[in-house]
């Protein structure tokens, strides 16, 4: 199963070498910056001296400007989001979430990808970001003072992970060998979901001077559904098909 950590706007180069050492400690590897603040944040000063002998994981982390290009190959998406919102994915403490997620795949196809997302140190997550995600983890904390550093919420997370990773595949699992993945990835349900937004427009069923919560709600959808690639292509030749014009 791949793990993957993706920071979103990360404005503090020392916080991302703190996010690499706290990986490394848990046996995770894969980081992907999205528009940080600094373009080359993996190798400033600041980054290079708090990761303290991850560099391994800077230097193979990626930055990549969009959420999208950091989601390939991901089917599984977790927010972490202190504060519940009033619409999107359940919020759940992420040992119970974890126990439930491989918990259910006893007999049944794990998941083969799990992204966790981590917003900016100022502002968190978007909305739109954490609307997308299957599920918004909340660390459960002090109730008078929940702030966590980013890397502080990296190592909790990531050790809650590999606990649960280690109780459903045992102490010596290891990442996964390179296989053509079964079901659509993030990405592929990102661009699945546009094409679908442009068709509702254009037959008239998405207003999109007020698309109110719709595109979220579909997008909710599909999450719960897990669709497969064929399925994916297969929707979106429904969408082309809806615009196409007549004879």
């Amino acid at each position: 199963m791949k793990t993957r950590f993706i920071l979103i706007e990360t404005s503090h180069a020392g916080n991302v070498g703190a996010v690499a050492r706290a990986m490394k400690v848990m046996g995770f590897d894969d980081l992907v910056l999205v528009n940080p603040r600094w373009p080359d944040v993996l190798t400033r000063a600041e980054a290079v001296e708090r990761a303290s002998g991850a560099t391994d994981i800077l230097e193979r982390a990626r930055i990549v400007p969009t959420l999208d290009e950091a989601l390939g190959g991901m089917t599984h998406l977790c927010a972490t989001a202190m504060t519940p919102r009033d619409f999107g994915p359940p919020t759940r403490s992420p040992r119970k979430h974890f126990e439930e997620l491989l918990g259910q795949s006893q007999g049944m196809e794990a998941p083969e990808g799990v992204a966790f997302l981590f917003g900016s140190e100022r502002y968190g997550m978007k909305n739109d970001d954490v609307y997308r995600c299957h599920v918004a983890l909340s660390i459960p904390t002090n109730p008078d003072y929940g702030s966590l550093n980013l890397a502080a919420a990296v190592q909790l997370i990531a050790y809650d992970w590999r606990q649960a990773l280690a109780a459903r595949f045992g102490e010596a699992w290891q990442p996964p060998v390179n296989t053509e993945p079964r079901h659509a990835d993030a990405a592929q349900v990102a661009g699945m979901l546009a094409h679908w937004q442009q068709a509702l427009v254009d037959i008239g069923f998405l207003d999109p001077a007020a698309p109110k919560k719709l595109m979220p709600r579909l997008a909710q959808m599909f999450n719960r559904a897990e669709l497969t690639q064929e399925e994916i292509h297969i929707l979106r030749g429904i969408a082309k098909a809806v615009t196409r014009p007549g004879p």
